[in-house]
């Protein structure tokens, strides 16, 4: 645990007691704050009580006149689409409202570094697609490399819920834009940037607000180095923003769209070969081609920005390359779950949004496609580039109907549940193909969540093989 400093005598309230919130609750005891907990649900106050925290439902201004500040889980929202109604109390009252992140950079650091040969550091990594995958690949280089490191954040552990790191010690955080944009304090000492794509825009005002809850990470601390994809053009301006000019190798620009030249520090990616330029001269190559853990453009991205915050802290580019070989990839990020007779058998589940499928649909040739769900704004048009992979699509879902008539010339088959479609998909797969399960869509119509979509898909396959 990271005790929270700062807060010893104090009162500090804690709204949302899921992982994080009952996290930052234990953290502020142990810095010594006299903690205050609420939850809209009654379970989760029972939880708490039962670990001796306060209970206050706070309705007004007025409760909050003894709470030095607010610690808001990252789902409730303090500004849009609408304040919530306790926070927009402590706002009134004038407390401040932070959140688990805010605490855990204020108080990672202590008097003990002062001994360390090499202190401890921080990789945040934030970004719209490829955050949770780029933060797992750089937790796995650092370990196969034998450096000690954890992963938390909107991934692995909580962020306080971590050991204070020793001598060299790294922690990687992955953050959500919800954590991002609400921290008081935000000094990682490398920040990754992956990419920008519409998500959230009704929790931001749209997208220059997710955009500007991106850019805090940077902004607010300065990191001593920034890798910044630069594919989209608030990555390129995120990046102009933070060099001094074309050669301040503090900002490391990443793209898989097009060689990057000039006297910076670049990585990026061209047919599957990952390449390092410094000073305009090249340092470092990998065939990423090889590498089943990831595959595809998008997972090129990945391996890009992992490749350029390893090399911040000196790794070789040959033991960096030997670690992703081993990089088994996530659990429902194209995940390959199976191979048998010739075909591949791979869960995307999360690919919960056009943007996301198509990036899956482009990975793969010659594709038995499951598709379908709880269909999100704007339609499948976007999909139209990575159609022509797909040699036939097993549509699931209540909408299946719908959703198949929107796939165009695509031939396409309505199965509805997973078990028809994993059935007709096996049946129909011919060696050289993948049978792929990436829904470009939210699973609430037929499951609780992604995981239990991939995790149904995987069963499935595994039963019949």
């Amino acid at each position: 645990m990271i005790p929270v400093r700062g807060v010893e005598g104090q009162c500090v309230a804690v709204l949302g007691l899921g992982r994080s919130g009952l996290s930052a609750a234990r953290a502020l005891r142990a810095g010594g704050a006299d903690v205050l907990c609420w939850d809209d649900n009654p379970a989760a106050r029972e939880g708490a009580a039962e670990e001796g925290f306060d209970i206050r439902q706070f309705r007004s201004a007025e409760d909050f006149a003894d709470v030095a500040a607010l610690i808001v889980s990252p789902g409730i929202p303090h500004l849009y689409p609408e304040p919530n109604k306790i926070v927009a109390a402590a706002q009134e009252a004038g407390v401040p409202v932070d959140n688990d992140i805010g605490l855990f950079f204020r108080s990672l650091a202590t008097n003990e570094w002062d001994s360390f040969d090499a202190p401890p550091r921080v990789i945040a990594v934030t970004g719209s697609n490829g955050k949770s995958t780029t933060s797992a690949l750089i937790h796995h280089i650092l370990q196969e490399a034998g450096r000690e490191v954890q992963l938390a954040g909107n991934i692995g552990r909580g962020v306080l819920d971590i050991d204070p790191p020793g001598d060299g010690g790294v922690v990687v955080l992955e953050l959500s834009s919800y954590q991002t944009e609400l921290a008081r304090a935000l000094t990682p000492d490398v920040a990754v940037f992956t990419n920008l794509s519409p998500d959230h825009l009704d929790r931001h005002g749209g997208l220059g607000g997710y955009f500007a809850a991106k850019r805090r990470l940077f902004a607010e601390g300065g990191p001593d180095r920034a890798v910044i994809g630069v594919d989209e053009p608030e990555g390129l301006f995120l990046a102009g923003q933070l060099a001094e000019g074309p050669g301040d190798d503090r900002v490391i620009r990443v793209s898989v769209d097009r060689k990057l030249t000039g006297p910076g520090w670049q990585v990026f990616a061209r047919k599957g070969f990952l390449s390092e330029y410094r000073k305009a001269r090249q340092v470092g190559s990998i065939d990423l081609r090889k590498i089943k853990g990831l595959p595809g453009e998008h997972n090129h991205q990945n391996a890009c920005c992992a490749f350029a915050a390893c090399r911040t802290l000196g790794l070789n580019p040959k033991v960096i390359e030997g670690a992703m070989q081993t990089f088994a990839g996530l659990p429902h990020r194209s995940q390959l779950v199976a191979e048998k007779d010739g075909v591949s058998f791979v869960n995307d589940s999360k690919a919960t949004n056009v943007d996301a499928a198509l990036m899956a649909l482009l990975a793969f040739d010659r594709i038995r496609w499951i598709c379908g769900g709880l269909e999100k704004e704007g339609g499948l048009a976007g999909l139209k580039p990575g159609l022509e992979h797909v040699t036939k699509a097993y549509v699931i879902g209540r909408e299946a109907a719908g959703f198949a008539l929107q796939l165009g010339d695509v031939d396409a088959e309505v199965c509805t549940t997973m078990s028809h479609a994993v059935m007709r998909a096996m049946e129909d797969a011919q060696p050289g193909e993948t049978v792929l399960l990436a829904p470009a869509a939210a699973s609430f119509d037929q499951y609780d969540s992604f995981e239990r979509r991939g995790e149904d898909f995987i069963a499935e396959v595994k039963a019949r093989l």
